[in-house]
């Protein structure tokens, strides 16, 4: 568990999107996802994510990915997926994104 303080949150259009997509009649979901991410945070709901440098809160059936800077207080959401087995939007689509391979010092690009 990530140890629950005061934290700015952001979220990208990419999580809005997928939040849009799984809970039906919202009307802003970046506050939306702004409050249930800031609840989870709170309650401590957190748990290291799956990729580098990321955390993730739950709430409810969602799980919120975000990327964590610690040292500016500041939890930006990337994406979302539900948990369990009635999702609305499978969790292979969720992953069909991959990963940027890293970058090593003193690789151009």
């Amino acid at each position: 568990m990530i140890e629950a303080r005061p934290i700015l949150i952001a979220v990208t259009d990419h999580a809005a999107d997928r939040y849009r997509q799984r809970v039906r009649g919202t009307l802003d979901p970046k506050a939306e996802v702004v409050a249930r991410v800031s609840r989870g945070w709170a309650a401590g709901r957190t748990a290291p994510g799956t990729r580098r440098g990321s955390v993730d809160v739950r709430d409810g059936g969602l799980v919120f990915v975000c990327l964590h800077d610690v040292p500016r207080g500041e939890l930006v959401v990337v994406t979302l997926w539900e948990e369990g087995p009635d999702t609305a939007v499978p969790r292979r689509f969720t992953d069909a994104v991959p990963e940027p391979p890293l970058r090593r010092s003193g690789d151009s690009g």
